[in-house]
Order: C-alpha cells, then sequence, then structure tokens
C-alpha cells in the first residue's frame, strides 16, 4: 500500500513539475535581470489548514524546487500547534512549490515568491478528509473528432472536467472499485492519458467505461483522453448517466451530424490550423448523444462491374484484332461486329447521366472503333462476293 500512494505522489509531484517547467520557460528570460535578487535568502511562511480553518499539527510539509540543473524536495518541516511552517532558503532562478500530505493525499501550494522585499508569508495549504460517496459532477465534456486517416479509423480527444462541491475528497472505495467512472462511446477502442491532472496509473479503460482512481479533492480537476473510432462505424454513441453543464462536439470531417439533448451547431473553431464544426448544448441525464459519421467515398459497385465489363471488353477486341493481324487469323464477321456494337449499345444507350464521364467515353471511342471496323468489313465484303 505505502508503495502504491509513493507511486501515486511521484506521478502528482511529476505532473506538477511538468506543469512548473513550463511556466519556468516562460519566466526564464527575466533571470538575466533577477539574478543579483536573487542571490539574498528569502523567507516562505504559511499554514496547513482544513477546509473550515481548522490547524492541521504535526503535518510534515515539503519544499520543492523545480529548476534546470536540480528537481526534488530540498527540505521539510513540521507544522506546529497552529497548523504554521517556516522556510528559509536561497532560490536561484527555479520554481519553487510546497505540499503537505493528509489522510494519504498530497496536496500542493501554488509557486512560491522568491522576491526577498516581498517574502511570502501568507501561504495557505488546504487539505482535506476524504470519503468514498461525496458527489462528484461531469461539469463539462469536450470531444474533438478527426477526419479518417489512412486506415479509416478517426481518433478522438476527450476532455472531461469534474467538479467536486463538497468539503472532503473523494477516493476509491478500495482498490478495485474506482473514485469516479464514466461511459465512453460505444464501440470505441484503446485509450491515452493526455495532458491534465491525474496520473497515467490512476486511469483505465474497461470496457466502454472509463474508471479514475485517483482522488478528486473538492473544486476542479481536468482528465483527458484518447482513444478511436475503428474504420466501418458509422455512428457514436454516448449515453451520459449522470446531467452535464455543457457539452461540446467539434467534428473536423464534412457530412458529420450531431443529436441529443439540446446540442445544436454553434461556430467552427481553428485549432492548430485545422477547421472544426462546433456542436454546444445540455444533455440530461440518460440521454444518449448519437454523432453519424459520413461514409468513406466509394464507387458504388455496379459502375465498378460495367467498369471491368469494358475494360475486359475492350481489350478482348484489341486482342482479336492483334492476332488478326499476326496470325492470319479471320477477322470478325460483320454480323459479329454487329452483335458486338448491339451489346454496348444495350449495357449503355440512354444511360449517360448515370455513367461516370471516364466510362462514358470508353463506351464511346469503342463503338466507334467497332463500327469502323464494321464499315472496313463491309467493303472488303463487298469487293469479294
Amino acid at each position: 500500500m505505502f508503495g502504491t500512494r509513493r507511486a501515486r505522489f511521484l506521478a502528482v509531484l511529476g505532473m506538477r513539475i511538468a506543469l512548473a517547467r513550463r511556466l519556468f520557460s516562460t519566466f526564464s528570460v527575466f533571470s538575466a535581470f533577477s539574478a543579483p535578487l536573487l542571490a539574498q535568502s528569502v523567507r516562505a511562511e504559511g499554514r496547513v489548514l482544513k477546509s473550515d480553518s481548522t490547524p492541521v499539527t504535526g503535518a510534515r510539509v515539503v519544499l520543492h524546487q523545480v529548476g534546470r540543473a536540480l528537481q526534488g524536495p530540498i527540505d521539510s518541516v513540521r507544522t506546529d500547534r497552529r497548523g504554521g511552517f517556516r522556510f528559509a532558503f536561497s532560490p536561484d532562478t527555479s520554481l519553487y512549490l510546497l505540499s503537505a500530505r493528509h489522510a494519504g493525499i498530497e496536496y500542493f501550494s501554488p509557486p512560491v515568491h522568491t522576491n526577498p522585499e516581498r517574502p511570502d508569508t501568507a501561504i495557505r495549504i488546504v487539505v482535506y478528509d476524504t470519503s468514498s460517496s461525496v458527489p462528484v459532477s461531469l461539469e463539462a465534456r469536450h470531444l474533438v473528432l478527426t477526419r479518417p486517416g489512412e486506415d479509416g479509423s478517426r481518433n478522438v480527444l476527450d476532455l472531461l472536467v469534474l467538479r467536486n462541491d463538497g468539503q472532503r475528497t473523494r477516493v476509491a472505495p478500495d482498490s478495485v472499485r474506482p473514485s469516479w467512472s464514466s461511459l465512453l462511446p460505444r464501440g470505441s477502442i484503446g485509450l491515452e492519458l493526455g495532458e491534465g491532472d491525474v496520473s497515467p496509473d490512476a486511469v483505465a479503460r474497461r470496457g466502454d467505461s472509463l474508471v479514475l482512481m485517483a482522488a478528486i479533492a473538492p473544486g476542479e480537476k481536468q482528465v483527458t483522453v484518447q482513444y478511436l473510432v475503428p474504420a466501418g462505424r458509422d455512428d457514436l454513441e454516448l449515453l451520459f448517466a449522470q446531467p452535464v453543464a455543457m457539452v461540446n462536439i467539434l467534428a473536423e470531417e464534412k457530412g458529420v451530424a450531431v443529436s441529443g439533448g439540446t446540442l445544436a451547431l454553434a461556430d467552427s473553431q481553428v485549432l492548430q490550423g485545422r477547421s472544426f464544426r462546433r456542436w454546444t448544448g445540455l444533455v440530461p441525464a440518460g440521454t444518449t448523444l448519437r454523432i453519424s459519421l459520413p461514409g468513406r467515398d466509394r464507387t458504388p459497385q455496379w459502375v465498378l462491374a460495367a467498369l471491368v465489363a469494358a475494360v475486359a471488353l475492350a481489350l478482348l477486341g484489341a486482342g482479336w484484332f492483334f492476332l488478326s493481324r499476326q496470325t492470319g487469323l479471320p477477322r470478325p464477321s460483320s454480323s459479329e461486329l454487329l452483335d458486338t456494337v448491339a451489346a454496348l449499345d444495350a449495357r449503355y444507350l440512354g444511360r449517360e447521366p448515370e455513367t461516370p464521364g471516364d466510362e462514358w467515353r470508353s463506351y464511346q471511342a469503342e463503338r466507334a472503333r467497332l463500327k469502323a471496323q464494321l464499315a472496313t468489313s463491309l467493303a472488303v465484303g463487298s469487293r469479294n462476293p
């Protein structure tokens, strides 16, 4: 159990570090101007409190450094009877975070201010007791559907915004049952975790369900996952077991239709240079959202059959003509040529609007060639009665 908790803590810390790295890269351009200022020692003080402002005595508070050369915990203290803690350190251009552990869950502070002239002395780390039954709602859900790839499959990016309005952190009741779950579109496959507020080992797919084993503290938590719609599917159906305050569907492919709840077509969105149509609205509990997918552009079977027949007929005629000239075989008689022209006319005559242009031109060319051969045959016959 300790190993699992430690692994989860390290995973959460890793995500915080990843976020801090992005902030660090943004603020690092100012390092040349702030270096003389950061050479001095700074203070970081505050309190660890429960949501009702009750101080947490004896909690371990850890100071984390997030820099280019060093990343990880650099100091720790225990809170006093007022829940207070104090750190003094000499910062560089890194970012610094504080964390406090309560009831097996790690809670983090915002980045610590490192300006010696304005010390960060009012830091509050709020921690919560845990519960496996506190309600967690689905505040919003955003699905982004791409156009089909070369294999016909489509990617779906699914962003879920969870909200815990209680005063306790929602935790899983045991190691098997999740802390929260939601349905995924029926028939979709695979699952990859994107950027969000949970660690990769806390999210899994069980059949058509997304299960979350991570703790859900009061407030909002974002979960981003990706999965595939396999080739050959003509629709997606997603049942909402609980109401959702806001649903957005973005589809890159033309011909997609969305229905369910109060969803209606809204303005288009451009993401990374790609245009998406957007549907937005509310989805009541028990409602099934349906996304109709256009079929891939395919030539009708009858057109393919007719095209194959026309090509075969043309090749047969050309081959017969070639062999008759090379080997001295008898050429087709006038009646045989008339029968061939009649067969072509029976297949194509009067069907130009429903025949592809290339196939219609092939028919006309073959008919003209056969008529020319028929005229030659008749002329030869007239000279040799």
